[in-house]
C-alpha cells in the first residue's frame, strides 16, 4: 500500500475535499498558467495602467492604481476557503444527513477537508472530474503525512483500498496535473531567466514618414537674405523698418523616421521611473517654406522631426521619477518632464492616433517649455475633477545647449532652474461623463530672450512663434507672458464626436534699450474639428481640423518675423488612423495652408504625409 500512495503522491491535492479544496487549488492551478501566459507582458500592462493615470486627462480618476511588481504576480492566489478542525464548525451540515459520518471522518481523522469562508460547507454544489482529482491528492498527501509521522494506525486498511481504488480510477487526471504543474514550473523557470527586468518594462515606437508639399508658386517668407536658406535665422529690417523677406521654391518630397525607446519601472508597484529616449532624422519640407522663427509648425507632422540636436543621434526625452503621496494625490519630479504628458490632452488630437500636426496636435500658444526641469502635482479632487500644477524650467532635447538652450541645467548667463525660460501651468480637468471633457488651462511664463537678444521661436510661446524684437531690430530683456486655454472633446455617439479650442496670450515686450517703449503682442487661436471612430475598421479613428494658429490682437509692430502682409493663416487638415494590427497602422494626412506666413498673396500650400507606425 505504501508504494502505491507513493505513486500516487507526486503532485499535492485534495480527495474528501472534492467539494471544497479541489476547487480552490484546480483554480489555482489555472491561474499559476494565465501568470505564465501573462508573465513577460505583466510589467507592460502594470505601466500601461500607471501612465494612462497620467498621460491623457480625458477622464480623471480617482487615484494612484496599485501596479503589481513580478513578486505579487508570482504570489499563489489567495484561497477561496479555509482549513477547519471539526465538522460542527460547518454552519450548513446536518447531523442527520447520510453522509454526515463520512465527512466527518474527512475533517477530524484527516483533516483534508476545507470550508469557505463563512464557514459553510455547501454540500450541493457540483463538483468537476478536475475537482475531484485534485481533492484526492490532498487526501494523499495527508496520508503520507501521518505515516511520516509513525502515525500509521490512525490510518485503516479500508480507507487505504478506497484510496487505491480512487487514485487507479483519476490516474489520467493525476497525471494531467502532474503534467501541467511540471511545464508551469518550466515556463516560469524559462521566463525568468529570459525577462528584461524584474522592475523594468522596455517598450518602442517607430514612425516611418513619406512627406510632400506643394504649392505651385513660390512662397514668400520672412527670412534672413545672408542666409535664406536657415530657416531660425533671424531677418533684418530694412530701411522701411520692414522685415527681410525672401522667396521660397517648392522643396522635394523626404523621407525620414522617429523613434522612441520607452524605460517604465516600478520599485513598489504604485510608483513609476520614466526614462525615454529618442532619435530620428526627419526635416519635413514644409519647413523650407516658412518664415524664420515657425520650424517645426505649420504644415508639419509632430512625428515628421528628427527630435534631437543632431540628426541621427540619440538623446534622452523624459526623464522622470513619480509616486503618490495620498489616494487622490500624486507627484512627478524630474529633470525632463513633458509639458503635454500632463496639459492639453484632448481624444481627438491626441498624436499617435489622433490629427496629425504640430498646429493641431494642442494649442498653438503653449507651451514655451515642452520639456523641462521641475515638478508636477496631479489632485484627484473627484472622479469628475482633475487639477494639474507644474514648474518646469526649460530643457528641451532637440535644443541646442551651445545655443543658449536647456538653460535649467546650467548656470551660465545666470540661467539655471528659475533664471531662464520656465512656466507655471495649472489646469482644471472636468469630466462629467466618459465621453465629455473639459480642460481650462492658464500659464504663466518667463521668455528668455535667445542669444541674438529676440524672443520666439521653439521656446516663445504664447507668441507663439516668429521672433519679436524691440520693434526697431533691437534686443530685448526677459519678458513674462499669460496664456489661458479652453479644450473640449465630446463624444456625441460611439462613432461621431466634436472637439475644440481656444487659446488667447498676451507677451510682454520689454526693450533692452531704455529709449524704447515696449508694449505688448496679443494673440488669439481657435480649432474646432470633428473625429470619426472606429471609422471603417474597429479602433480606426478620422480626424478633420480647422485650425486659426494665429491671429493677432495687437503688437505686431514687434513682430521681426511672423506678421507677414497682415493676412490671418489659417488651416484644414483631414487625418485617419488604420490600425493594422495592435503592432503596426498606416496613417495617411492631408493639409491644405491658405495665407502662409500671413501673406494673402502668397498661393495655398498643400501637404501630404503618410506615415507607418509600429510598436513593440
Amino acid at each position: 500500500m505504501i508504494t502505491v500512495w507513493k505513486l500516487g503522491l507526486s503532485i499535492p491535492f485534495a480527495l474528501g475535499m472534492m467539494m471544497f479544496q479541489a476547487a480552490s487549488t484546480a483554480a489555482q492551478i489555472d491561474q499559476g498558467d494565465a501568470v505564465a501566459n501573462r508573465h513577460s507582458s505583466q510589467a507592460e500592462s502594470a505601466i500601461a495602467n500607471a501612465l494612462n493615470e497620467t498621460s491623457m486627462t480625458v477622464t480623471p480618476h480617482s487615484g494612484m492604481e496599485k501596479v503589481p511588481t513580478l513578486a505579487d504576480l508570482e504570489r499563489p492566489a489567495a484561497p477561496a476557503m479555509s482549513q477547519v478542525t471539526s465538522v460542527s464548525q460547518f454552519t450548513d451540515v446536518d447531523p442527520s444527513h447520510w453522509a454526515f459520518q463520512a465527512l466527518q471522518s474527512l475533517v477530524e481523522r484527516y483533516g483534508c477537508i476545507v470550508g469557505y469562508p463563512d464557514r459553510t460547507f455547501r454540500g450541493n454544489r457540483a463538483l468537476t472530474r478536475w475537482e475531484f482529482a485534485a481533492g484526492l491528492n490532498a487526501c494523499l498527501d495527508k496520508i503520507q503525512e501521518l505515516i511520516a509521522a509513525a502515525t500509521a494506525d490512525f490510518v485503516k486498511k479500508e480507507d487505504l483500498e478506497v484510496v487505491k481504488r480512487l487514485q487507479e480510477e483519476f490516474a489520467a487526471e493525476l497525471a494531467s496535473l502532474r503534467g501541467r504543474v511540471e511545464a508551469l514550473d518550466v515556463r516560469t523557470a524559462t521566463l525568468e531567466k529570459q525577462q528584461f527586468s524584474t522592475t523594468t518594462k522596455l517598450t518602442g515606437n517607430v514612425w516611418f514618414n513619406f512627406t510632400g508639399a506643394f504649392a505651385g508658386d513660390s512662397v514668400t517668407a520672412e527670412r534672413s537674405l545672408a542666409v535664406p536658406n536657415n530657416p531660425n535665422a533671424a531677418p533684418r529690417r530694412d530701411i522701411n523698418n520692414r522685415p527681410t523677406r525672401v522667396q521660397r521654391n517648392e522643396p522635394e518630397p523626404t523621407f525620414s523616421y522617429y523613434t522612441f525607446l520607452n524605460f517604465n519601472t516600478s520599485f513598489t508597484g504604485r510608483d513609476l521611473l520614466v526614462t525615454q529616449l529618442v532619435s530620428g532624422n526627419g526635416n519635413s519640407p514644409v519647413n523650407q517654406l516658412v518664415s524664420a522663427g515657425f520650424f517645426n509648425s505649420w504644415g508639419t507632422p509632430f512625428l515628421d522631426q528628427s527630435g534631437v540636436v543632431t540628426p541621427g543621434s540619440v538623446a534622452i526625452r523624459e526623464l522622470f521619477y513619480q509616486f503618490p503621496v495620498s489616494n487622490s494625490v500624486r507627484i512627478a519630479v524630474g529633470p525632463r518632464l513633458n509639458f503635454y504628458r500632463y496639459f492639453d490632452a484632448n481624444r481627438f488630437t491626441f498624436f499617435p492616433t489622433g490629427a496629425t500636426s504640430f498646429q493641431s496636435n494642442g494649442s498653438t500658444l503653449s507651451n514655451a517649455v515642452d520639456r523641462g526641469s521641475g515638478a508636477v502635482v496631479l489632485w484627484n479632487i473627484s472622479p469628475q475633477f482633475l487639477f494639474t500644477a507644474a514648474y518646469l524650467a526649460e530643457n528641451t532635447e532637440f535644443l541646442n545647449p551651445a545655443l543658449g538652450f536647456n538653460t535649467s541645467s546650467s548656470p551660465a548667463r545666470g540661467d539655471g532652474l528659475f533664471g531662464g525660460t520656465n512656466t507655471l501651468s495649472a489646469q482644471l480637468a472636468f469630466s462629467p461623463t466618459r465621453n465629455f471633457n473639459l480642460r481650462l488651462l492658464y500659464t504663466r511664463s518667463n521668455l528668455k530672450p535667445n542669444a541674438a537678444g529676440f524672443i520666439g521661436g521653439a521656446t516663445g510661446e504664447p507668441l507663439p512663434y516668429g521672433l519679436a524684437d524691440d520693434g526697431f531690430g533691437g534686443p530685448l530683456r526677459t519678458s513674462t507672458a499669460d496664456t489661458f486655454i479652453a479644450n473640449f472633446d465630446w463624444l456625441i455617439t460611439p462613432k461621431f464626436g466634436i472637439f475644440g479650442r481656444y487659446s488667447y496670450g498676451s507677451t510682454d515686450i520689454n526693450p533692452r534699450n531704455p529709449s524704447r517703449s515696449g508694449g505688448k503682442v496679443r494673440v488669439q487661436s481657435i480649432q474646432a474639428g470633428l473625429g470619426f471612430p472606429d471609422l471603417g475598421k474597429k479602433g480606426a479613428l478620422g480626424v478633420l481640423s480647422f485650425v486659426m494658429p494665429y491671429d493677432f490682437l495687437e503688437g505686431t509692430r514687434f513682430l521681426l518675423s511672423g506678421s507677414g502682409n497682415g493676412a490671418i493663416q489659417y488651416e484644414l487638415e483631414a487625418s485617419y488612423y488604420y490600425p493594422i494590427s495592435d503592432n503596426v497602422a498606416l496613417i495617411p494626412a492631408f493639409y491644405a495652408i491658405f495665407n502662409a506666413n500671413n501673406f494673402d498673396t502668397n498661393p495655398t500650400v498643400f501637404v501630404g504625409n503618410l506615415r507607418a507606425q509600429f510598436s513593440f
